[in-house]
């Protein structure tokens, strides 16, 4: 994604040749209309401090005047400032202002808060060669006067609330180079005279409402570009083929739109980086991949979900790029085998292959791929055993070979992968007894799920290494023995499942201290026949058992819970008589601290009552998939986002929770609760709460606030906490 404001200052350097004169005579007409722009906006910072009379115009923050007329105005970049207000018509208007400024060429006012409609008497700016609106909180469509800046190379007005269509106008910039609308809420269809701007070099229109098709003859009318990105809108049709003959081009993204195919041959892209396809009912062979491996810089490849785009995964995916970092083809309806040369890819750090039909065996030679940090080989038709070069992969975070047949002992080796955070293997036919140097790898936090196998013997004790995962799941498998006392040091725990073994015994005591809450129906046999032999207080989501219990039919507590989302969903199931009580609690164990639980009550409450809910997808689409150049800032807890709803009317800031670290959801309970009852002018308003699983079927959580440039939310709440304390 090209970057506007980088572009603008790499021109600002380049292009204008800008000279600040000691004395000079002040040009009246420039003077009275930067003032006239300083009244009509707020300034926070303090920006705009130096506008002032006392000193020379030409020497204010960011204005530039020119050396062939020192005392006029050829330049004004006040980008990140923090302006607040209306972008007021003394930028453009006639003849109050700066469209009497006829040397200007250069206006950034990027990444502010600035509001309302962009006046059409900026189309008055004549030898206006760079327009940088983007990134603000403007609104209604794009004014066709745009088109009378014949000189304009870059317009960039991404992330605002524009609507309407594309002006049909814009096609008369024949010196365009730079043409960023993404992130808006524009409709109708894309001019098919800008694809006969051959001076092109970017395009970018994603997260839209846009129609229609892209003409066939793109790849040869565009012959300079580089950059076509055009994903998460409506566009249909077929691929350009002529693409193909867009020699210069570097990524192309289609993501997200309803293209048919078939995909072009793009082997002659030499300078092709990042191919993006995702999301799209493209019917075609995925043989299409052989022609990439002349695509030498080639970095990114994403054909997820595709569920019409079939045929043998082809041997020659083995010889893409060194260069590629990220492989997905998840969801597609490949099948054949993982090729043996695979590890070629020595860059690769990304390879999902989730949801195909791909069958054995997995060649050992993937534990070449040394970068490796997520493998996906989840829902295929592996059977056989795991190889152990799996164990090369050190760097590995996340491993999902979920829902396949592997079967045999798991290997040993999986012990060195010593940086992974999320493991499941469930699903499967794996036996043998569970490695202890695999079950006790301290580095796994998110997940440990082991479930649906034919694991025999014990629990190692070595599971108390796990003292930071979240979730562990041993449950259906053929365990026996003892609960090991050594799950006490699991002290992260929320969801912990062992039912459906051949576990025996007691509950250690050492367990007391997890502060166990229980859910689901309550038996009517063994122990439980007797009310004086148990004691159930506190736990509310319980239902069923004899009637002097007096819980409620777990018919109800059934349809209560399918209305409340933050609680997880755990039973106690029925067995046999002669069953000690302490074995059936162990078949299912949520384990929430109390303290935990009162916050999650707290938050509960907090999200039900008061916002909206939103979806992982809704903001994975919101923020183009969490990518880097919409990341604002990240500290120990999480990240933060912009970007803006499929509505196209709101800029969001996402808040993403990083449940790696422990103490993350206290943190996210107390910033719920600040957040009730606090207002402060510079503080963004939380609009929403995400608590939902993403793609990897991870837990996910996350704050959205309504999106304002240099507000502080982190700061604001530090002091808060300060004088509470």
């Amino acid at each position: 994604m090209a970057n506007p404001i980088r572009i603008l200052s790499l021109f600002l350097i380049s292009y204008l040749a800008l000279f600040t004169p000691t004395a000079c005579s002040s040009n009246e007409t420039d003077l009275i209309s930067l003032l006239s722009f300083k009244n009509s906006v707020n300034d926070p910072e303090g920006t705009l401090n130096s506008w002032n009379e006392t000193a020379h115009f030409c020497s204010w923050i960011g204005v530039r005047c020119g050396r062939k007329h020192p005392d006029r105005v050829v330049a004004i970049s006040l980008s990140s400032r923090g302006l607040v207000g209306p972008l007021s018509p003394y930028i453009g208007a006639i003849p109050r202002n700066l469209s009497q400024c006829p040397n200007l060429v250069y206006l950034n006012l990027i990444d502010n808060l600035l509001s309302g409609p962009i006046p059409i008497e900026i189309g008055s700016l004549y030898k206006l060669q760079a327009l940088g609106l983007g990134d603000n909180d403007l609104s209604g469509p794009i004014p066709p006067s745009l088109g009378n800046l014949t000189s304009l190379f870059l317009l960039s007005l991404r992330f605002c609330r524009l609507t309407g269509e594309i002006p049909e106008s814009l096609t008369q910039l024949h010196s365009l180079t730079y043409l960023i609308l993404s992130l808006n809420n524009l409709t109708g269809t894309i001019p098919s005279g800008l694809f006969n701007i051959s001076t092109l070099n970017t395009i970018e229109v994603s997260y839209n409402q846009l129609q229609g098709s892209i003409p066939d003859t793109i790849g040869l009318t565009l012959p300079n570009l580089k950059f076509f990105q055009v994903g998460y809108n409506k566009l249909s049709g077929a691929i350009p083929t002529s693409l193909s003959n867009a020699s210069s081009l570097e990524q192309l993204q289609l993501t997200d739109n309803v293209f048919t195919g078939p995909i072009p041959w793009l082997g002659r892209l030499s300078h092709l980086r990042g191919l993006y396809i995702a999301y799209n009912p493209i019917k075609d062979d995925i043989n299409f991949i052989s022609a990439l491996t002349n695509c030498t810089n080639l970095q990114k490849l994403n054909i997820y979900e595709n569920p019409l785009l079939g045929g043998s995964l082809p041997w020659s995916i083995a010889n893409l790029s060194i260069h590629l970092v990220d492989l997905v083809m998840s969801r597609t309806q490949v099948y054949g085998k993982i090729p043996s040369g695979i590890g070629n890819l020595l860059g690769l750090t990304r390879l999902e292959l989730f949801d195909n039909n791909l069958e054995d065996p997995i060649p050992s030679d993937i534990g070449k791929l040394s970068s490796l940090q997520e493998l996906n080989l989840g829902a295929n038709r592996f059977w056989n055993m795991l190889p152990s070069s799996l164990g090369n992969m050190t760097l590995l975070n996340y491993l999902y070979l979920q829902d396949n047949n592997f079967s045999g002992n798991l290997p040993q080796s999986l012990s060195n992968c010593t940086s992974l955070l999320d493991f499941d293997l469930s699903d499967n036919d794996f036996s043998g007894s569970i490695p202890p140097e695999v079950v006790g790898l301290s580095s796994i936090s998110i997940s440990l799920n082991l479930s649906f196998n034919a694991f025999t013997g014990a629990i190692p004790i070595e599971i108390g290494s796990l003292t930071n995962v979240e979730n562990l799941d041993l449950s259906n498998n053929r365990l026996s023995a003892l609960i090991p006392s050594s799950l006490s040091n699991c002290l992260s725990l929320q969801r912990l499942s062992l039912e459906g073994n051949l576990l025996q015994g007691e509950i250690p005591s050492e367990l007391s201290a997890l502060r166990v809450w229980f859910q689901g129906d309550v038996p009517r046999i063994g122990l439980f026949r007797n009310m004086t032999a148990i004691s159930l207080d506190g736990n509310k989501e319980l239902c069923g058992g004899i009637p002097e219990l007096n819980l409620p039919p777990c018919s109800l507590i059934t349809s209560s819970r399918k209305n409340s989302s933050s609680l997880r969903k755990v039973w106690i199931p029925v067995v046999s008589g002669g069953v000690f009580l302490t074995l059936l609690v162990c078949l299912v164990l949520v384990l929430y601290r109390r303290r935990r639980h009162k916050k999650n009550v707290a938050y509960r409450s907090l999200v039900v009552t008061q916002f909206t809910r939103l979806s992982y997808r809704d903001l994975f689409k919101a923020t183009d998939g969490f990518s880097e150049a919409n990341l604002i800032g990240s500290g120990r807890y999480g990240s933060v986002y912009k970007g803006i709803l499929e509505n196209g009317q709101t800029p969001i800031a996402v808040k993403v929770l990083n449940l790696i670290v422990r103490g993350a959801f206290k943190s996210f309970i107390a910033e719920c609760n600040a957040l009730r009852d606090i207002r402060h002018r510079n503080l963004v308003k939380l609009l929403s709460v995400c608590e939902s699983i993403d793609f990897q079927g991870n837990d996910f959580k996350s704050l959205i606030y309504e999106f304002k440039a240099n507000g502080s939310l982190d700061k604001w709440l530090r002091r808060c906490r300060t004088r509470r304390i």
